[in-house]
C-alpha cells in the first residue's frame, strides 16, 4: 500500500496532501481555506494533523471543490460537510456522490476492462487495492453536494476560483483555475502519473478508469488555451512547464 507522504507546499499558500498515489490540495487565503478534492477516507488524520500544526481545524475549511466523483477524490467529503464546509461538484457527477462510491463505475462506466492492463502489468492491481485499503469503497453516500453546470466563477469563495468543464474521464470532470496564482487543478482530466499503466508525464487516465477517452483528449484543447504556469493534477507530480506544454504532451501520448 502507498504510504502517506509528507505534506508538501507546491506554491505559496497551496499544500499538497495525500500519498504517492492520490493528491488533494489545501488552498490558503486570508478569507478562509479551500480544499480541492477530498482524497480517501484514510487521509483524514493527515489532514487533521496538518491543520492542527497551524492552529487550524476542519471547521476552518469553507468549501471543498471536487474535480469529479471518483472515490479517491471524495473520501473526506462527509467529514468536511459535517464540519461546516460546502461541497461543490458538476451536476453530471452528482448521482455518483448520492449513490455512494460503489456506484462510480456504473454512472461513468469505463470504456475498457481492467483485465488486459493487469495481464500486461500485474502491479496495476496496486491502484484499486490502495483505494480499498484506505476506505475508498466504504465511504457513505453523500447527498448534500451543491452543483453547477458548465463553467462558472465562485465570487463568494476565497480566491474567486473558476471552473472549466472537461468531460471525458467522467461526464462531470472539471478543472479549477485560480487565475491570480497562475495555477490550474486538473483532477484526473490531466495527470502526470497513471498507476495502472505506470506512465509518468502529462496524460489522460487510461481507459480502465475513463468513461470516454476520445472526449477526454478533446477536452484538453480547452486547457491548452489557459496561460497558467503551474499544473496540479489528481495523480502525479506538479507540472511546472505550463499548461500548454502539459496538454501538448498529453495529446501526443494519446489514449491508453
Amino acid at each position: 500500500m502507498s504510504k502517506t507522504a509528507p505534506v508538501r507546499t507546491v506554491a505559496p499558500g497551496i499544500d499538497r496532501l495525500g500519498d504517492d498515489a492520490v493528491n488533494f490540495y489545501l488552498v490558503h487565503h486570508p478569507d478562509g481555506l479551500l480544499l480541492v478534492d477530498a482524497g480517501l477516507p484514510g487521509h483524514l488524520s493527515q489532514l487533521r494533523d496538518h491543520l492542527a500544526a497551524a492552529g487550524r481545524h476542519l471547521s476552518d475549511i469553507r468549501a471543498v471543490l471536487l474535480t469529479h466523483a471518483h472515490p479517491d477524490h471524495t473520501g473526506l467529503v462527509t467529514a468536511l460537510h459535517q464540519a461546516g464546509a460546502d461541497a461543490w461538484i458538476h451536476r453530471q457527477d452528482v448521482s455518483t456522490l448520492t449513490d455512494g462510491p460503489r456506484s462510480a463505475m456504473r454512472h461513468a462506466k469505463p470504456e475498457r476492462s481492467l483485465v488486459p492492463y493487469v495481464l500486461r502489468r500485474p502491479s496495476a492491481l496496486g491502484t484499486p487495492l490502495h483505494m480499498a485499503l484506505r476506505g475508498g469503497f466504504t465511504a457513505p453516500p453523500f447527498s448534500h453536494a451543491r452543483s453547477f453546470d458548465g463553467d462558472r466563477t465562485f465570487d463568494s469563495l476565497p480566491g474567486n476560483p473558476q471552473t472549466l468543464s472537461l468531460p471525458g474521464h467522467t461526464p462531470g470532470s472539471v478543472a479549477y483555475v485560480f487565475a491570480e496564482r497562475g495555477v490550474v487543478f486538473t483532477g484526473d482530466a490531466l495527470v502526470t502519473h497513471d498507476g495502472i499503466t505506470g506512465h509518468r508525464g502529462p496524460a489522460t487516465v487510461c481507459g480502465a478508469f475513463t468513461n470516454d477517452s476520445a472526449t477526454a483528449l478533446a477536452s484538453l484543447g480547452r486547457l491548452a488555451e489557459l496561460p497558467h504556469s503551474l499544473v496540479l493534477p489528481g495523480h502525479g507530480e506538479p507540472f511546472t512547464q505550463g499548461i500548454a506544454a502539459a496538454t501538448s504532451q498529453a495529446i501526443r501520448n494519446g489514449a491508453s
